[in-house]
């Protein structure tokens, strides 16, 4: 166990000791719980339970310690959670670390945050008019309020300082000097948060796939439709140069123009919000996905008629995210508690100019659905802090890892977390991919984040890698 002195009044938090126990899964990890208080505030009140996993190194004599993993949306909704040490398991970091999980406080196997499940009253729709603003408005006030009646005092604790806190009562309690720490979206800004409250505590760190250190979660959000956009913009570049194959335009705005006729035809058969909206996420997964640009092209061909037939069958494996939540009277509350700890715009006239805006300039991928108001917009609680301000002071330079195209988290991003902590930045080029280390087969990168992580040799320089989905190999 480490010797540190804890932090006044979280000593029985930072010295005890989990009891681990096997998996009832074929995963090879082990399991236990840790508690930590749920207000750091008042370490006396009220305590949660925080899920952890580990992955033991498997060469104990040239073990480095522990590497802690996150992912997910803001407060690892719909993260890997204490799943995470098993996908790493065919790399080589868990020769020298342990490889360690946990479920971010609300989630998965920890103590949960609740909020209740609302109706919705207007359907997903990626252009909506003017005329259902409001009501897309209510259901978003709706949701906050569902959140609220089920949640409680507690949520104001849901949030970033506090999963930071929770990661470094992980960290005391396996009995560490310091942590090493991969992070992937919401994940690389939980691991600059920690590098701001406990930077003695933190060692080699790479955060792949990163948010911008500067935006509110709002902002987030609304930069995917720049990100679908620009994906969308070199799509039609591409099949521009192949207009005796597709025949949807010989220019990049002629192509564009073309997609929106599809859309508008599409748009203008009865009942069709759903598969119009869908249409629009399929413009940009499938704009940022490089190897499926050719059936981009005939899906386009194909739906400018506006047979809804054909536009069930190509729309069939697309999907709005995140999923709706409606089975049962209440769903996890966390993305709703965390996404609230940065403000948000209380005049709903904001919102609704930037809805018009996007329907004009940016409704693929899901549109107007980054633009409106969420849950963020009517908070009703008071969050205990403000956010850290995100620098790097104490602790090691690292690595950032980014695809150009990332449309879940736009590439300025990462770019601008590298110039701010001062770390070197992995570009992955011409790449619409999303979390890059150990999930895509991308040896280059790979290479890099192991020689990092395992021998602590960084780049000299900034590095451009290439991205393993090639364009199609369509002649111009």
């Amino acid at each position: 166990m480490t010797t540190e002195t804890p932090p006044p009044g979280l000593s029985e938090f930072y010295r005890q000791e989990p009891v681990w126990s096997g998996s009832t899964e074929d995963d090879g990890l082990e399991y236990a719980t840790i508690a930590v208080p749920l207000n750091y505030a008042d370490p006396g009140g009220e305590k949660l339970s925080i899920a952890i996993s580990r992955k033991k190194a498997t060469d104990p004599a040239t073990r480095r310690g522990i590497l802690l993993t996150l992912n997910g949306g803001p407060g690892g909704y719909f993260g890997l959670g204490t799943r995470f040490p098993a996908v790493l398991a065919h790399t080589r970091l868990t020769e020298r670390y342990d490889v360690i999980g946990f479920d971010p406080r609300g989630t998965g196997g920890s103590t949960p945050l609740l909020a209740e499940i609302t109706a919705v009253q207007a359907k997903p729709d990626s252009r909506p008019p003017d005329a259902l603003f409001a009501t897309i408005a209510e259901d978003a006030r709706a949701r906050e309020e569902g959140a609220q009646r089920a949640g409680g005092p507690q949520r104001p604790h849901f949030n970033t300082p506090n999963v930071v806190r929770d990661m470094d009562v992980i960290r005391a309690a396996l009995g560490e000097d310091k942590i090493n720490y991969l992070g992937y979206t919401y994940g690389t800004y939980a691991g600059a948060v920690y590098g701001v409250l406990f930077p003695d505590r933190l060692d080699r760190n790479v955060l792949d796939s990163c948010v911008h250190p500067d935006w509110s979660w709002r902002e987030q959000l609304m930069a995917q439709g720049t990100a679908n956009r620009a994906n969308l913009d070199k799509w039609a570049e591409w099949v521009a140069g192949r207009s005796g194959h597709f025949s949807l335009g010989d220019s990049a705005a002629a192509v564009l123009a073309t997609v929106e006729e599809a859309v508008a035809a599409l748009g203008a058969q009865p009942e069709s919000t759903a598969l119009r909206t869908l249409l629009d996420c399929a413009l940009g997964s499938r704009s940022a996905d490089r190897a499926r640009w050719e059936e981009l092209g005939r899906l386009v061909a194909d739906l400018r008629t506006g047979d809804k037939g054909l536009a069930e069958k190509w729309l069939a494996d697309e999907r709005i995210w995140p999923p709706a939540e409606t089975e049962g009277e209440t769903r996890c509350g966390v993305l709703d508690a965390v996404i609230a700890e940065k403000d948000w715009p209380t005049d709903l006239e904001t919102y609704f100019a930037d809805m018009r805006e996007f329907r004009e300039k940016f409704p693929y991928g899901y549109g107007v659905m980054r633009a409106q108001p969420f849950s963020g917009a009517f908070r009703t609680f008071t969050p205990p802090e403000r956010p850290a301000t995100l620098r790097r002071a104490g602790y090691p330079a690292g690595l950032i890892v980014h695809a150009d195209g990332d449309p879940i988290d736009y590439y300025p991003g990462g770019a601008a977390m590298a110039e701010r902590l001062g770390h070197r930045l992995i570009t992955v080029e011409d790449s619409g991919q999303h979390e890059i280390y150990a999930f895509r087969g991308n040896a280059a990168v790979d290479e890099l984040v192991e020689r990092y992580l395992l021998d602590g040799e960084l780049p000299a320089a900034d590095t451009v890698c290439a991205s393993t989905v090639p364009r199609p190999s369509l002649p111009a």
